[in-house]
Parts: C-alpha cells; sequence; structure tokens
C-alpha cells in the first residue's frame, strides 16, 4: 500500500505541495484530479523520488521510503506526452525499462508487455510510423512490462482526440485490471478520471481536499469548489 503523509515540496521559492497526504490500497486504482497547476505532476514526481519533499513521508506497506533511489523503488511512471525514445524501434522502446531493472529474458517480456497492450509482433516498428493511441499504448507497455509494484500514470490520454480518448479508456482500465496492478493516474478530466479509476483524490493549490468514489463526491461535496469543479 501506498501512504503519502503530509508532504510539502517546495520547487525554487513556490510551495507547490502542502501537506498533501493520500492512501492507495493494494490493487487500486485513483485518479488525482484537478485544474492545471494544482501540483498533480509534482505529487506523482515525489512518490517517483524523482524530487526531494521537504517535510512529511512517503511510505510503501508502512515503510518508508525517503531516501531511496528511484531506481530502487519499484515503481512506474508514464510520462505525459509519453517520452518515447524516437532513435528506438518499438521493441527497444519497451525493453529499456526491462534492462534499467535488471531484468532477464528481454525479448520475451517485450513480446509479453506488447501482447498485454494488443500490439504484438510490433516490436520492429519505428515510432514515429504509430498512431497516436500506438504511441499511448507502447509507453504503457514500456511501462508496466518490468512489472512494477506501482504504476503511475501521468494525463496518459491527455494527448489524443476524444474520439480516440474514449475508446483507449476502456483499454487502458482493462490493461490495468487484467494486470491486478496498483496505480495512481492524475488527469484534468473527470470523465476520464471517473472510467479509470476506482476512488478519485481531489487536488487544489497543493493538496488532496476531498477522496471517494465519483457518485459520493458530487452527493457530499466538501464545499463550493469541488462542487463546481465537477460540474
Amino acid at each position: 500500500m501506498l501512504g503519502v503523509d503530509t508532504i510539502d515540496v517546495t520547487l525554487g521559492d513556490a510551495p507547490v505541495l502542502k501537506g498533501t497526504s493520500l492512501n492507495v490500497a493494494d490493487g487500486e486504482i485513483v485518479a488525482v484530479l484537478g485544474p492545471s497547476g494544482s501540483g498533480k505532476t509534482t505529487l506523482l514526481r515525489a512518490v517517483a523520488g524523482l524530487l526531494e519533499i521537504q517535510s512529511g513521508d512517503i511510505t510503501w506497506d508502512g515503510q518508508s521510503i525517503i531516501g531511496v533511489p528511484s531506481h530502487l523503488r519499484r515503481f512506474g511512471l508514464m510520462f505525459q506526452g509519453y517520452a518515447l525514445f524516437p532513435h528506438m524501434d518499438v521493441g527497444g522502446n519497451v525493453a529499456f525499462g526491462l534492462k534499467m531493472a535488471g531484468h532477464d529474458n528481454i525479448v520475451e517480456e517485450v513480446a509479453k508487455a506488447l501482447v498485454w497492450v494488443d500490439l504484438g509482433g510490433f516490436e520492429s516498428r519505428p515510432i514515429d510510423s504509430l498512431s497516436g493511441g500506438e504511441k499511448q499504448r507502447v509507453a504503457l507497455a514500456r511501462t508496466l512490462a518490468p512489472q512494477p509494484r506501482l504504476v503511475m500514470l501521468d494525463e496518459p490520454l491527455g494527448a489524443l482526440d476524444r474520439n480516440l480518448r474514449q475508446r483507449l479508456i476502456l483499454d487502458t482500465r482493462r490493461v490495468l485490471d487484467e494486470r491486478g496492478v496498483t496505480a495512481v493516474i492524475v488527469t484534468h478530466d473527470r470523465d476520464e478520471a471517473s472510467a479509470l479509476a476506482d476512488r478519485l483524490a481531489i487536488m487544489r493549490e497543493g493538496s488532496i481536499v476531498q477522496t471517494g468514489r465519483v457518485n459520493e463526491i458530487l452527493a457530499n461535496p466538501a464545499d463550493e469548489w469541488v462542487a463546481e469543479f465537477l460540474n
């Protein structure tokens, strides 16, 4: 289980996370939902170990991981825009995370991850030959291939047009459910968050202001801002 306990993060002179807390149970998918600039991506980067926190704690199964290097946390982070390597083919991109994690049987693991996202046989395809939806699937395969204990997706569908997003929402949720992963998904889209996640965490100005299922929050919003944001 992931535990984020009242963490503060300051970038330059600006406080970005302010006493932020969030718990994610094993096998649960939580969507962090909030407007641009609310600190959603900063939260993911702090959990991944890519940013230093000034106070608070981050735990996994009750054990603090503060000070544990990013590559040893066994967390997978899929960046906004996918961050695929254009000089590598599909197989090379998916293999990258496996090699960083020191996995054996790279070829077999790449093939298996591509089947998970319905791209079996795409190993030799150039990245620039792929559609937007195919790039999203490759990025998801690369994130899932090392079988991380926590998967974090930063605006996984934000760069796609609405019709494609609707199709990929269902596909992404299916893949996450089939793999039984624990996941945190950042988005600013309520419908996307509701379809992808078991539970929402509403974020405003660097803090989580309410968590719960979307119908629970709509029925009993924490304040007027939450009600307006979700409607």
